[in-house]
């Protein structure tokens, strides 16, 4: 699986993807990462990647032309139904777009090829959520400075999906929102700490009782922490009383 990330700020990228899950599955060459320059595919003297808004308003504008290019460049298409139809995404990132779930990193993890596009300033020519990419997504209800950060995060979470990366085949699953729910708690040594001890049951070797156990415990921190997702979770009526 192929990464491009398209920024004014490669260099913010330079060392950000050299640890933990995203470097070994770079080493174990289950997916390629690489930023690009905006500017290198602008054709005047000053590389200028933005303007003014049409109507007025504060900041500036990425402009479309470059965007365009850099797309077709990397991707081979600068058309979104042409880009899906070969199998590749072209990510978006944008406050505007919709929230970036387990669900979608699920769904971008199936693709042989994801470019994104990290915005900056007042935002990104329409024309480019319009016709040029597949997906415009965001990261949280909040705004950042640009695209960059959340560019990380997306990377981070659709690695984790892609086949061999986490070494266990059920580590994604028993996380968070893999199936509606947060994860269950998980404890570990000492037994005893400050006065707070593990729960009996996950120590005592019965792996009939750790499950329902933990299954119970998700359901009962997805209700505390979660109330939107407990409600969307579409347990029977016995565990949505438990």
């Amino acid at each position: 699986m192929r990464f491009d990330i398209i920024t004014i700020f490669p260099e913010f990228f330079r060392t950000v993807f050299d640890f933990g899950i995203v470097r070994r599955a770079r080493a174990a060459g289950l997916v390629e990462v690489e930023a690009h320059d905006l500017r290198g595919w602008t054709k005047d003297k000053h590389k200028v990647v933005d303007d003014r808004p049409f109507g007025g308003g504060d900041g500036m504008v990425l402009k479309p032309e470059p965007i365009f290019e850099a797309v077709g460049h990397l991707a081979g298409a600068s058309e979104a139904r042409a880009l899906r139809e070969a199998g590749k995404r072209v990510v978006l990132l944008s406050p505007q777009g919709r929230v970036l779930t387990q669900k979608l990193a699920a769904e971008l993890a199936e693709a042989e090829h994801v470019v994104i596009i990290c915005g900056r300033y007042e935002g990104v020519d329409e024309r480019v959520a319009e016709a040029l990419a597949t997906d415009e997504v965001s990261i949280g209800d909040y705004v950042l400075s640009g695209g960059e950060p959340a560019a990380v995060v997306l990377v981070d979470a659709v690695v984790r999906l892609v086949p061999g990366a986490l070494g266990s085949e059920t580590s994604a699953v028993n996380e968070s929102f893999s199936e509606g729910l947060l994860d269950f708690p998980h404890y570990t040594r000492p037994p005893e700490y400050r006065g707070m001890g593990v729960p009996e049951v996950l120590t005592g070797g019965n792996h009939g009782e750790i499950a329902r156990w933990r299954r119970r415990a998700a359901i009962e921190k997805t209700r505390r922490n979660r109330p939107d997702l407990f409600e969307r979770a579409g347990l029977d009526e016995e565990e949505g009383r438990e």
